[in-house]
């Protein structure tokens, strides 16, 4: 879909450029780096100007965008050639700045333009930061930080000797390992910045070789603390040089001039830097060294990781409270909603901030997956309508992520059935065995198969890794085909839903750990960990569509739930809501219980009016 405006005296400028429209400094292109949803990718040619964006997008390019634009409502290398192919005759040549795209995207592009007669050529120079002159924003300046041991699995120089070994162990012999992606740079080293909103990140790249580190980032940012916790005084093969961020190009071209062989991840090295690098020289795989570990918790990580879930859980708990008691009365709409859950994950220990813009959708907006309210353009919450709640937190000691769907009023049979369904799709992938070194792929379908069994279905993936105090979508763990397989010690999330275009939308997310599962016979086989702690609408649920192995399965659930988040809820005096998670956490039964009733919580009794029912 097209969306443009009039524009009197359009004027031709004698440029063609194509990036992506998220632009700061000489820059990674972030999203990508973090594997989220923000697509984003502009195109001038001579005669017009348009934006690829998805639907979060949509509402504010159409209200920023002048007449010159015209905004694509879709995403995609596809639409974006097709586009292209039509508006630039044959033996045309379209410039990009190299540093904005990895090295698989470049090449989805150079071929199909190549395919066609046309041809993608670098440019180095960005030419946007050129027409922006003076008007552009300062490049970033708060401190890039080391996090304390307390919210680390391994020292940096731990992380470093466990790099270098998996080069000399590899048969082609690897001399040094290039990593673009900014939470590679910011795991090995345990560093963390505040570049990139809601990921804590700093502009960098290390250029790792059996001898050396070197580290290109702006070193004014750096306290002598941190450069002393990073040894850059020295210069042996456990001290990290720090270098100027613009340097890495040059610094690159001059190490591949010597007798090396240089590790690269595809998916997110910079192509400004791969173009240079002789080909001979480069050792490719889809990801580096330092992605796969990453994707892999140690013990401490995962001890981490959980901790955060259940401090996490009792600000997700606060909020819906919070919000039974405030729905009713007319006075919370999206925005609000939205900045209320914030302020409750602020009020908790560790707490650094959201890890990605919060979805809260009421009734139509909840049919549009990512959907994101502004302080201008919100809907009223009501309980006449289902409400899709997905947010997470940034904490020092782990990330989150957590999806609910809830209803106060009465809801339809249909709503009922679809959320029961989506349920179950959550249940059956949480509590699969599966042989280990299984890629995601290949299970997914366990929670689309309720919804498949009635002709429903959603659109969106099922799950993607999640890090600690890094991304929120962490690659390359998850459900998709460029995903690698499971192994013991991931997380993932696990996030079915269904979405009725104009009327509804119902998501439920849980993140999980990949664990071994015990078998009657030998084998090594896995299963996943919910450590996401937050109870289901029971207003929703269906109990009548439930297995008895479901059910089961879901009234463990609430009795770990009970366990973990119970006490810490008393811990703090939180009364209420401790009454509140009691009575959500009642085990189910099999047969359709009765419209619920809270009177007997004598702590929560003014929660009876609002219509929760088990």
């Amino acid at each position: 879909m097209r969306v443009s405006k009039s524009c009197p005296g359009r004027s031709s400028p004698d440029v063609r450029a194509l990036g992506p429209a998220s632009r700061s400094l000489q820059s990674q292109d972030t999203w990508d780096t973090c594997a989220c949803c923000a697509h984003r990718v502009a195109v001038v040619t001579m005669e017009k100007a348009s934006l690829w964006t998805d639907s979060r997008y949509w509402t504010q390019a159409e209200r920023q965008m002048d007449c010159n634009w015209e905004l694509h409502k879709e995403v995609g290398t596809t639409p974006i050639v097709t586009w292209l192919l039509t508006e630039i005759p044959v033996g045309a040549r379209v410039g990009v700045d190299p540093f904005l795209f990895s090295i698989n995207s470049w090449e989805s592009y150079d071929k199909a333009l190549q395919d066609s007669d046309r041809e993608l050529v670098s440019i180095t120079v960005n030419l946007v930061d050129l027409v922006w002159g003076s008007e552009r924003p300062p490049v970033p300046s708060e401190p890039i930080y080391a996090l304390q041991e307390a919210f680390t699995g391994s020292t940096w120089q731990e992380k470093v000797a466990g790099i270098r070994s998996q080069m000399q162990k590899h048969h082609k012999a690897p001399t040094a390992v290039l990593l673009s992606a900014l939470d590679e740079t910011a795991w090995l080293f345990n560093l963390r910045g505040s570049d990139i909103p809601y990921n804590p990140f700093f502009y960098s790249y290390t250029l790792l070789t059996d001898s050396s580190i070197r580290l290109f980032a702006n070193k004014s940012r750096f306290s002598s603390e941190t450069l002393q916790y990073l040894n850059s005084s020295c210069t042996g093969p456990l001290c990290v040089q720090v270098e100027d961020y613009g340097q890495v190009r040059d610094s690159v071209q001059a190490y591949t001039s010597g007798d090396v062989k240089v590790w690269i991840g595809t998916s997110y090295t910079s192509y400004g830097l791969y173009e240079v690098i002789p080909k001979e020289k480069l050792l490719e795989d889809t990801y580096s060294p330092v992605m796969v570990t990453k994707a892999v918790k140690n013990s401490k990580e995962q001890t981490l990781l959980r901790a955060s879930h259940v401090r996490d859980a009792v600000a997700v708990i606060r909020y819906l409270v919070w919000l039974e008691k405030n729905v009713p009365q007319g006075t919370v709409d999206e925005f609000s909603g939205a900045e209320q859950l914030e302020k409750f994950r602020g009020e908790e220990e560790f707490f650094s901030g959201s890890s990605f813009e919060t979805i809260s959708a009421s009734g139509l907006n909840a049919a549009l997956a990512h959907y994101s309210p502004t302080k201008e353009l919100h809907r009223k919450l009501s309980s006449d309508e289902i409400y899709l709640v997905d947010s997470g937190g940034q904490y020092w000691d782990g990330t989150t992520d957590v999806t609910r769907t809830v209803h106060w009023g009465t809801p339809s049979a249909f709503q009922k059935e679809a959320y029961t369904r989506v349920l179950i799709g959550n249940i059956d992938l949480s509590r699969l065995v599966f042989p280990a070194a299984t890629s995601g792929r290949m299970v997914e379908a366990f929670a689309r198969k309720a919804l498949w069994d009635v002709g429903l279905n959603y659109g969106h993936g099922t799950g993607h890794g999640i890090g600690n105090f890094l991304c929120v979508h962490e690659w390359p763990v998850g459900f998709q085909s460029s995903n690698i397989a499971m192994a013991k010690g991931m997380f993932t999330s696990i996030e079915p839903g269904y979405y009725l275009d104009g009327e509804f939308g119902i998501r439920l997310e849980d993140v999980a750990l990949v664990v071994e599962a015990k078998t009657k016979y030998p084998g090594t086989y896995l299963t996943f960990e919910v450590v996401s702690l937050v109870p289901y609408d029971r207003n929703l649920i269906d109990v009548s569509l439930l297995s008895p192995e479901q059910l089961q399965y879901l009234n463990r659930y609430y009795q770990i739930i009970r366990e973990k988040v119970g006490p810490e809820l008393q811990r703090r005096q939180l009364q209420e809501e401790f009454s509140w998670l009691q009575w959500h956490t009642e085990p189910l039964t099999a047969r359709a219980a009765p419209t619920a009733s809270l009177a007997p919580l004598v702590t929560v009794s003014a929660l009876a009016i609002l219509g929760w029912s088990v």
